[in-house]
């Protein structure tokens, strides 16, 4: 199991995120610490780490795989979250 790590920016962004959609989105960033590679998962080009789509929102991450972390880089709508 790896750990989550969530950067204080993100946690700011995902208090914007309304109800239902922040619950999949959080439901969606836990299950990353089961498997941090899900089925549609993508490695950024241009950038550090992986996306995932939940909806509308997309949840940038980097995984440590020698340490067992997940970080989370970014979480929010997909036009604000690539800036």
């Amino acid at each position: 199991m790896y750990r989550l790590l969530i950067e204080k920016q993100v946690e700011k962004q995902l208090e914007k995120i309304p109800e239902p959609d922040y619950t999949r989105v959080r439901n969606c960033i836990l299950g990353l610490a089961q498997n941090p590679r899900p089925a549609g998962c993508k490695k950024m080009r241009g950038r550090v780490g992986y996306r995932i789509r939940q909806g509308d929102y997309r949840i940038i991450y980097d995984i440590n795989d020698r340490m067992l972390t997940v970080l989370i880089l970014a979480a929010g709508n997909k036009k604000d979250v690539y800036d």
